[in-house]
């Protein structure tokens, strides 16, 4: 039975993630990218200036820095270790190409819900910042789509409850944590009528009662939080990651040369060379809208509480989520994974990158395990707190602002920690990527239908402030 439901569900992952959604996609991406001309490459250097130069008179419930922590630490985590390691090993190593292409023009997008995120906003009598999507699809498009507006708001619910907030961040924090502490599952209990490691179940309480603590106290204890953990934990990462690259600097132009050449081509993993190029895009970009979340509509959520009365310059902020999160850190775990030719070993999840950080770091292979699963439980603790803040917004949308709603969602959000390690990591997976899929559409609708009002926020922006630009 439970293997039916898996082969339904990644059918029919297969299925919403096909040819349409990746086109829309970067469709949208590449429509934004000329019509904005080039803005992610003109005008990176401003952004990530603006990154840390938070605004004295803006109005909002955090920084902008926090606001943008917060979006960094829901789309740093799994993704960038595991995600790239789970799309090498199904689409060859061009699935990162893909990725960086669909990250490239991600930029764009993200821009543009950043900026539409704080055009549309509202702020109540009580200083509460409502925004969204649902809100730039209301306000912008107006009350006759607010049937789209509840569409992304229920998916956005569900992604956060059931897909990439709380299964694949926990499942991952405890593999993470079995195959450093107990790698041959010498301590087990039974549980749920399967076998499960000592190292997952305490590994699983830890996290939940972590999470608890933090989520109950809403977006400022989240911002808070990931202002310390996330600078923290992407340098750590970049560090050891970075080290693996510097010390293999002569294998580099032959991974890069590998990792083109199967972009086009595919690789050995399936037969016919269309269909494994296809496969490489599918995986690469699916993984890579999972891991930054460009188009998805989750980070204009954050964005929308960001003290600042600019909707461009917070667009500019928001893009350099994309920047960090894909150009930098998941071209860097998939570099280590080529190099070291874990892709093609036969192993799953996190032991793909967990075997390349062995076969890559000069430190004795428990010292690199140690190093990547601290790493993973970083990144993947940041985005729980993100996932179900974005949750929370989406259900109170949903709602209509109702308190027993949005703390019910709370619980039953500390619930699906607790209980994700004990989920299947491909049902996992599968999962998750239907929510984003069905999630991205009326976010990416939205997009298309205001793009003038992206377009001219921009250009107005630019002559007042920087003229000579």
């Amino acid at each position: 039975m439970l293997q039916t439901v898996n082969e339904w569900i990644k059918w029919f992952d297969d299925l919403v993630w096909g040819l349409p959604l990746i086109i829309l996609i970067l469709a949208t991406g590449i429509y934004l990218t000329f019509r904005l001309g080039l803005l992610q490459m003109r005008h990176l250097g401003k952004a990530l200036r603006y990154m840390v130069q938070n605004e004295e008179d803006g109005h909002g419930e955090v920084t902008s820095f926090g606001a943008l922590c917060t979006a960094l630490s829901a789309t740093i985590g799994t993704g960038n270790i595991v995600g790239v390691a789970t799309a090498l090993a199904a689409g060859g190593p061009g699935a990162l190409f893909w990725m960086e292409v669909a990250a490239f023009f991600g930029m764009a997008t993200k821009y543009a819900e950043g900026l539409l995120a704080i055009h549309y906003r509202t702020i109540d009598d009580e200083g509460h910042v409502l925004g969204g999507p649902f809100y730039y699809i209301e306000n912008g498009m107006g009350k006759q789509w607010r049937w789209l507006a509840r569409i992304f708001a229920f998916f956005g619910a569900g992604v956060g409850l059931l897909g990439i907030g709380t299964f694949t961040q926990v499942n991952g924090i405890a593999s993470a944590s079995t195959n450093f502490f107990d790698p041959e599952a010498l301590h087990t209990v039974v549980l749920f009528g399967n076998t499960y490691t000592w190292a997952t179940v305490i590994t699983c309480l830890i996290v939940t009662l972590c999470v608890g603590l933090v989520v109950i106290g809403g977006i400022r204890r989240i911002a808070r939080v990931s202002e310390i953990i996330v600078p923290f934990m992407a340098v750590l990462y970049f560090f050891f990651a970075g080290l693996i690259i510097v010390t293999h600097i002569p294998q580099i132009p032959a991974a890069i040369a590998l990792i083109v050449r199967t972009a086009f081509t595919g690789s050995a993993l399936a037969g016919g060379v269309m269909g494994t190029m296809i496969v490489a895009m599918q995986k690469g970009i699916a993984r890579g809208i999972f891991s930054n979340e460009a188009g998805l509509g989750s980070a204009p959520i954050a964005a929308a509480a960001a003290q600042t009365k600019e909707p461009v310059r917070q667009g500019l902020v928001t893009m350099t989520g994309t920047f960090i999160d894909t150009i930098v850190i998941c071209t860097m775990t998939g570099l280590s994974i080529v190099i070291a030719g874990s892709w093609n070993t036969g192993l799953k999840g996190v032991q793909i990158t967990m075997d390349a950080f062995q076969k890559g770091l000069p430190f004795p292979s428990t010292v690199a395990s140690f190093v990547l699963m601290v790493c993973l439980i970083f990144f993947a603790f940041t985005t729980i707190l993100g996932w179900n803040y974005y949750g929370e917004r989406c259900l109170e949308y949903l709602s209509g602002r109702n308190k027993k709603a949005v703390i019910t969602y709370r619980w039953l959000y500390i619930l699906a920690v607790f209980i994700g390690p004990y989920m299947t990591v491909e049902a996992v997976w599968n999962i998750a990527d239907i929510f984003n899929a069905l999630m991205a559409i009326p976010n990416l609708v939205a997009l298309i239908a205001l793009r003038d009002v992206v377009a001219g926020e921009t250009r107005a922006f630019f002559e007042k402030y920087h003229p000579s630009v």
